[in-house]
This record gives C-alpha cells, structure tokens and sequence, in this order.
C-alpha cells in the first residue's frame, strides 16, 4: 500500500509544482500587456483624428464686410474656430508673436494674405491655410502667405522639439528605473544625490542633441540646458520618491505619467487646439507643456509666456521634492520598526528585488 501510493503522490505533485511559475511569468507579463493598450489609447486617442476645437483665428480689417466675412466663417466651421477680428496687419502679427491666434486673414481684392506662425505650430499653421484658402479661392484669386515666426531651417517642421522632449523624458524614467532596482539598498539622500547628477548628465546630453549635434537652437542654448534640467529633475525627483511606495509598479505609473498623458499632451506635434478635450486641458499644467512651450516662446516668440511654463516645471520639481522627503521619512520609520532580522526575510527581500530589477528593465 504504501509502496503504491507515492509515486501516485509524486505523479500528482508535478502539475501543482508546475504552475507555480507559469503563474509567475503571468503576472509578469501583466505590465507589457498594461503598456500595450495604456500607448495605443493615449496615442491614437491623441494623435490619430486630429480636429480643429476652438482653434483661435482672425480676420484682419474693420466694417461690415470684415465682421460679415468673420460670421461666414464662423457659422461654417461651428465650434471649431474662434473667430475674431483685428483692426491691422499689424496687430494681427503681434497676436501671433503672443500667441493669442494661431493664424490671421488679410482680405484684399488682389491679393489676399493669410499669417501664420510655423513655430508656435506646424500643423495649426497648415489648418489655417486650409481654412483660407477656399475664400481666396471664391474671388479667383491667389492666396499669399506670410510666416512670421519661422522655425530654423535644421527643424523646418518645428518638431525637432517633440524629439528632443522624447530623448530628455526616456533618459529620466529610465534611470529611475535603474536607480529604484539598482539602488533599492541605498539610503534616500545617496538616491536624490544621483538623480540630482542624473539629471545634470540628462539634461547636458539634451543640450548637446538640441546644439552642435541636430542644430535645433541656433541661439539661447543655455535656457534651453536649464529647463531640460528642471524637467529632468522634477522626474527623477518624483520616480525614486514614488519607488519607495510601489516598487516594480513604478515603471508602469513613470510611463504612464510621463509618456502616455505627456508627449500626447506636450503640443510637440498638434496644439490642444487640435486634440479632443482631455488631452488640450492636460497641456495647461503637465510638465512635458511647460517643456515644449517654454522652449518655443524662448528661442522664437520673444520670451512671451515664458515665464508661465518655468513655473509649471518648478512646480513638478517641487512636488517631486516633497515626495521624495516623504518616501525618505516612510523609510526612516520602517528602518526603525525592525528590532530584529525576521528568519527567511534576506532571502525573500533578494527575490524581491529581483523581481522589481526584471519588471521595470522589460518595461525599460
């Protein structure tokens, strides 16, 4: 009987042993599925269907058949243009150069003219263009067009920018990354020393790209170094503070924060005034905007704004401090919790480790 009944024993413990890490690499894979459809729904969602959503324009001239044209093109295009009219020229081009209007329609019998801006926009100042040129094309004649902040002829399209935003961000959640599996075992202050050089390093290898490599800033190369510091930092700051809360979900919430609601909501390629809502009310205070934006109004629209978006990537930094002061008292407590090593605990915590090391270097 007893001779029997162990290998049924053994033959039946096979199976059990067996999906115990089958289910280990399931859970795994819970995150890469997680990224999967967390970027298709913020980048389709954001950058597929671009429209128009209160895209602010303006008709330059006075009078009836200057407020008449205004209501044409108003009624035909519905919520989708902000229409408004400008006495001059003059003041059209210095509500672009504010961006208050992303483009502006001169009337004139002979040669009517539309002004846009290509910096603040490439894709805005196309859908002006569009918007105009049926009118011009109802009088049979052609339409001029005057681009009064144009973007260097190393980044014709302006979106240089975006890219560059792209290289600073995946330079700062990743060292996260490595800094949270890597560092697990340092003290708070040693981790916010590296990511104070981290982001240095980052921010310089921004600078670099941005200059004598890609030749994207012609002049002003030291503000664009400060804000990418100040962006890059402020991610740091949060990622190593939010480590100590999540451990290997980190990764997922960094790329969340970071990637999929920031580069859609940056205005690197479509301004707010061409994505849906969501998207447009999150460029009013995320920090990849800020970065983005404050570049642009430094190198080509006279510093107008500016001032607005270093605050906002202050305000990350800041609440990246804040978080990390609290990830260190959390940590301080707990160290002081622990009277004695819990027997297995060593070995537990190393597989832990591990764990969160594998997770965030495939999410990386």
């Amino acid at each position: 009987m007893t001779a029997t009944s162990a290998p049924a024993h053994k033959a039946s413990a096979g199976p059990a042993t067996a999906s115990g890490p089958l289910r280990h690499v399931l859970l795994h894979l819970v995150t890469p599925l997680l990224m999967c459809l967390g970027m298709g729904l913020a980048y389709m969602g954001a950058f597929v269907t671009p429209q128009p959503h209160e895209l602010p324009i303006a008709v330059v001239g006075s009078g009836e058949q200057t407020q008449a044209l205004a209501q044409t093109v108003k009624d035909k295009a519905g919520d989708a243009l902000d229409v408004r009219t400008v006495g001059s020229r003059a003041q059209a081009v210095d509500a672009l150069k504010s961006m208050d209007i992303s483009g502006a329609y001169v009337p004139d019998a002979k040669t009517p003219e539309v002004i846009v801006a290509t910096a603040g926009s490439d894709m805005s100042a196309m859908a002006v263009e569009k918007i105009f040129t049926p009118v011009a094309a109802e009088r049979g004649v052609p339409l001029k067009v005057s681009d009064v902040a144009p973007t260097v002829d190393d980044d014709p399209t302006g979106q240089g920018l975006f890219f560059l935003l792209v290289a600073v961000s995946i330079g700062s959640y990743a060292s996260v990354a490595a800094l949270g599996a890597a560092g697990a075992g340092m003290r708070m202050r040693a981790r916010a020393a590296l990511a104070l050089g981290v982001s240095f390093a980052v921010s310089l290898i921004g600078a670099a790209l941005a200059g004598p490599v890609f030749h994207l800033v012609h002049q002003g190369l030291w503000g664009v170094w400060a804000m990418a510091w100040l962006y890059a930092a402020g991610i740091l700051f949060i990622g190593i503070g939010l480590h100590t809360f999540l451990k290997r979900w980190t990764t997922l919430t960094m790329m969340v924060l970071f990637v999929m609601l920031n580069f859609t909501s940056s205005g690197g390629l479509f301004r707010p005034e061409l994505q849906n809502g969501f998207f447009g009310s999150l460029h009013a205070f995320w920090n990849g905007a800020g970065f983005v934006e404050g570049i642009r109004s430094h190198l080509y629209f006279g510093v107008h704004g500016l001032a607005q978006h270093v605050w906002t990537l202050a305000a990350w930094l800041l609440l990246g401090l804040v978080i990390t002061g609290i990830a260190a008292l959390w940590e301080r407590r707990a160290r002081a919790a622990v009277d004695a090593p819990v027997p297995g605990h060593e070995a537990g915590h190393e597989q832990r480790e591990q764990e969160e090391e594998m997770e965030e270097s495939v999410a990386v």
